[in-house]
């Protein structure tokens, strides 16, 4: 029997109360003892909460009190979807992109293997959904991916709890020690329905000595600013072993009506190496909490952001890196365009735990105003426990350089072209350091695609 929750005041929580008991027996994994727990436990504790507001420390510049008011259907009840609208999206994306890679297509949270195109991968590799990975498992005590996958009940934010308790989808991607993933992994997610909420969990395994690099595509269909709005929580989470290297690029171009909320967590064992690249381009609102813990001794990670919000839009990144042990780097970069009432948020913590000496950590944020509407709130922050470490931080805010427009006016470029120059030539460092080219260029153009009369810029990438 299920205990008594004591829900927060509102009707918008006693709906996903009521969506839960309704999905949960149908959610894959359900027959599992463990799991089911743990999923009660998750929306027990989202109930309590309810959406993060401004009087929570983690969460003073961005409020989700407004999702209280608005009503999503999650993906397990919602009914089939037409995927032909999807199919020519993904196909358009692989086109794009030159059709290399290994290509895992999910639509409207769930997996959609009629898109898909794993090719041919190499031995050594094992992807599967999450729906499938969950089936092989039912019953019986966790294994320790499934558990590196859920953690526990107490993990993360609210919006992280409300993704363990309907979580039916996703990636499980296990590369064994030594091999090497040439070409990227993409992962496509679609919301095609308006009005749904989709709840989406990828487990990345790398083993010693393992590289190989995830793409995440956020798509949505339909630009209609008056559909419904669409509600996806992803959590992903890595973890590197001693020497492995992992990269993950997160591409977000969701439809204007879109509430994206997104947890990356990343562990990694000695002299391993991460990189993390945020890159949001759609979406009216968007969170990504994006952690690093570095738990031996010789890791690294890069942490690298690009971000455009116009119209009213709202792009919160909040980051938090951990030096547990000595002789680790961490780089951090992230840099926003903003136009019209856009409002951009970050929030970064470095923390070099006791011990931890030798430890070299750098952390920026840049943030280019187009609007005197324009809004940023920059929060770098150093927590320090250990002599002997080489730790930097710093934010800037700016506009367009007058003198530079100028220059480029009387060189003959038109206003636009020189604008869009200019914002373009802002943003290349984060480009850069994208090392793939077609997905350099696949980032290049989402900019340039948010950019009014940006077609100029297409020999850019």
């Amino acid at each position: 029997m299920t205990a008594a929750v004591a829900t927060t005041t509102g009707s918008g929580i006693e709906r996903w109360l009521d969506a839960f008991r309704e999905a949960a027996p149908a959610l894959p994994g359900a027959d599992s003892p463990w799991l089911a727990a743990l999923r009660q436990r998750s929306m027990e504790r989202f109930a309590r909460t309810g959406w993060p507001t401004n009087r929570l420390e983690n969460w003073r510049h961005t409020s989700l009190a407004f999702l209280d008011k608005t009503e999503f259907t999650p993906a397990a009840l919602r009914e089939s979807v037409d995927l032909s609208r999807s199919r020519a999206a993904v196909e358009r994306l692989r086109e794009e992109l030159g059709r290399a890679g290994h290509w895992f297509a999910f639509v409207d949270g769930q997996a959609a293997p009629g898109l898909s195109h794993p090719g041919s991968l190499p031995a050594g590799v094992d992807i599967a959904p999450l729906s499938q990975f969950l089936a092989s498992r039912q019953g019986g005590e966790p294994a320790d991916s499934l558990q590196a996958l859920f953690d526990d009940d107490d993990s993360g934010e609210a919006p992280a709890a409300l993704n363990t308790a309907f979580a039916a989808d996703g990636a499980v991607i296990r590369v064994d020690r030594g091999v090497v993933v040439d070409e990227p992994i993409h992962l496509v997610f679609v919301a095609a329905s308006a009005g749904g909420a989709f709840h989406l969990r990828n487990l990345i395994t790398a083993a010693e000595g393992a590289q190989l690099t995830v793409v995440e595509h956020y798509l949505g269909i339909g630009d209609d600013a008056q559909d419904d709005p669409t509600l996806t929580t992803t959590v992903t989470r890595i973890r590197a072993g001693a020497g492995a290297c992992v990269t993950h690029v997160k591409l977000q171009q969701e439809r204007p009506t879109a509430v994206h909320l997104g947890s990356l967590d990343m562990r990694q064992a000695r002299a391993s190496r991460c990189v993390s690249h945020s890159m949001s381009f759609g979406a009216r609102f968007s969170r990504n909490d994006i952690a690093a813990r570095l738990d031996d001794e010789g890791g690294e990670v890069l942490l690298n952001g690009l971000y455009h919000v116009d119209g009213r839009r709202h792009v919160d990144h909040h980051t938090s890196i951990r030096h547990e042990k000595p002789g680790c780097t961490s780089q951090e970069f992230y840099r926003g365009v903003l136009d019209d009432a856009g409002r951009g948020v970050f929030t970064g913590r470095i923390r070099v735990a006791p011990g931890a000496v030798r430890t070299d950590a750098v952390q920026r944020t840049d943030s280019l105003l187009l609007s005197p509407q324009a809004e940023t709130d920059a929060r770098p922050e150093l927590e320090i426990y250990a002599d002997d470490v080489k730790c930097a931080h710093g934010a800037t805010v700016g506009q367009i350089d007058e003198t530079s427009l100028f220059y480029l006016r009387s060189r003959g470029f038109d206003p636009e072209h020189a604008r869009n120059m200019l914002i373009h030539a802002f943003a290349v460092q984060a480009l850069d350091r994208i090392e793939i080219p077609a997905v350099r260029g696949r980032v290049s153009a989402a900019l340039r695609a948010c950019l009014p009369g940006a077609q100029s810029l297409e020999n850019l990438s």
